[in-house]
């Protein structure tokens, strides 16, 4: 791998290279065993469950409907456009080909 000096330099001041720029052999220290998680109960992941849901902003029934007409408008016009350039480049092609 090359390094450049100030890569070198900063690798030096964290200590993972000695002064003449080669890689310290280090030691990792164990880690320590994590304790071992009690796991939540089902009636008391539901209560939280239901405590985090009516923290939920949800949509009004206008702005459900508002964004699904937007959602459809947007998929019928990109159809639409998808269709036409497909269809453009299939004559394009042919008459290409035909020549």
């Amino acid at each position: 791998m090359a390094m450049n000096r100030e890569q070198k330099r900063l690798l030096q001041k964290q200590g993972a290279l000695d002064s003449e720029g080669q890689p310290k052999a280090q030691r990792r220290a164990p880690s320590a065993p994590r304790p071992k998680e009690q796991r939540t109960k089902p009636r008391q992941f539901v209560r939280e469950v239901r405590a985090e849901m009516r923290k939920v902003n949800w949509p009004t029934r206008a702005e459900t409907t508002n964004y699904s007409i937007i959602v459809f408008i947007t998929i019928v016009v990109l159809t639409a456009l998808i269709a036409g350039v497909d269809f453009g480049l299939a004559k394009a092609v042919l008459w290409i080909y035909d020549a």
